[in-house]
């Protein structure tokens, strides 16, 4: 468990309306630091992260951590008195996290218009796959889609084979890190910045492709300029040479990134080729761009002739950027995780314990905490949410509870 702390969004507050991974990946980094994060969940069915891959002993470990500091209540905002209800919570929040399909809040009376009457400060940001305005924004929008309509998925993979789809909800967890900035620029402008005299809220906007559209900035310019279309080139990166993944002796894999000319110089010492420096293929990053093939024809057996850790303690020692392709077992293991606390313990009622990441970023006066994992079962904090913060009585919240409203 870590140290807890207040974290320095104490006293924000944070409903959390979303299904699956980005708007909910948002609003559980303002939780980490400090934010009162309730997470709305369906009476009777749950969010849809608790039935993903894999759980233990009945508990969804992907849960344990997307809704890790959240307090889980179930609230059915389509019913009239669900809808009334949210409206109150609203009225005592300052963000709320939204990714359903554009026109769904609308449909169910809920519009921006309809929430700031509850809350004229209230920040909404909504996430979706296409986003709120353009011919695709009422498309069904999931990460791995948005990712190959971004451009990412296209440069991804060989010249010889398909475009490969990324193995983790990269969309998901990079829109939800906008999504998080957004929250925050938001915050700031209305309580510190510019609208810190009138307290007004606003909308934010957050599409799925275009977090990673702004991931492959580069390509624009060199397109509009040049005509330039990025074509998949394997482990070799479109702008800088050397670059690459390179097998060892023992089997482990590494990568090295020597793009810049002081540190490619480096790197031909540390293969015992200053020669090199002066050749005319490699004089320049980009010269070394075109002559890529040649030079990793040198690269590949220096690294095939050396074992991993071998060939990472040459280039440490000349200053050259290279790290070990790690497996999560490795990353559990790893000196440099431990030191940075990057992998925590967190008490859990069923797992007894459960590891989680730490937290990032490290903040020196406020770190943040992580208190809890994610609450086991739907509207576990039914009655901390609605009695104590709403001020319901027991009978009415057991009305509600008869009623599928919570």
């Amino acid at each position: 468990m870590t140290t807890e702390s207040a974290g320095p969004l104490a006293g924000v507050r944070v409903l959390d309306i979303t299904t699956m991974f980005s708007g909910a990946f948002a609003a559980t980094l303002l939780g980490d630091f400090g934010a009162d994060v309730i997470k709305v969940e369906l009476p009777g069915r749950g969010d849809t992260v608790r039935g993903m891959s894999p759980s233990k002993d009945g508990v969804p470990l992907p849960w344990t951590v997307l809704s890790r500091n959240k307090r889980a209540i179930t609230l059915d905002v389509r019913k009239p008195a669900g809808r009334e209800l949210l409206l109150k919570l609203i009225a005592k929040s300052d963000v709320l996290v939204e990714n359903f399909r554009p026109g769904t809040l609308n449909r169910w009376d809920l519009s921006y218009d309809v929430l700031k009457e509850a809350n004229p400060g209230i920040i909404v940001v909504r996430v979706s796959g296409y986003g709120q305005t353009g011919p695709y924004a009422t498309k069904a929008g999931f990460g791995t889609p948005a990712t190959a309509f971004s451009g990412y998925t296209y440069v991804s993979g060989f010249p010889d084979r398909p475009p490969i789809n990324q193995p983790t909800p990269l969309a998901d967890y990079v829109t939800g890190l906008f999504a998080c900035i957004a929250a925050l620029m938001a915050l700031y402008h209305r309580d510190a910045g510019a609208g810190a005299e009138d307290g007004q809220g606003q909308e934010a906007d957050v599409a799925l492709y275009e977090s990673l559209f702004r991931l492959i900035e580069a390509f624009v310019p060199a397109y509009d300029q040049m005509d330039r279309v990025p074509e998949r080139r394997g482990h070799a990166m479109e702008t800088a040479s050397p670059v690459g993944t390179y097998q060892c002796s023992d089997g482990g894999w590494t990568v090295m990134t020597a793009s810049t000319q002081p540190t490619w110089e480096r790197a031909a010492h540390a293969i015992g080729h200053p020669e090199l420096i002066d050749d005319e293929r490699f004089l320049t990053n980009e010269t070394r761009v075109e002559h890529a093939d040649a030079l990793n024809e040198l690269l590949v057996p220096w690294f095939a002739a050396r074992t991993r850790d071998d060939a990472q303690t040459v280039m440490d020692e000349h200053g050259v950027p290279l790290a070990p392709i790690m497996s999560i077992a490795d990353i559990f293991e790893n000196e440099q995780y431990k030191a940075r606390e990057n992998i925590i313990r967190v008490d859990h009622p069923t797992l007894g314990s459960v590891a989680l990441p730490g937290l990032i970023p490290k903040l020196s006066h406020t770190p943040g905490a992580v208190k809890h994992p994610g609450p086991e079962q739907p509207g576990a904090f039914n009655t901390e949410v609605y009695g104590n913060l709403l001020g319901l009585s027991a009978d009415e919240i057991a009305k509600l509870t008869d009623e599928d409203v919570i």
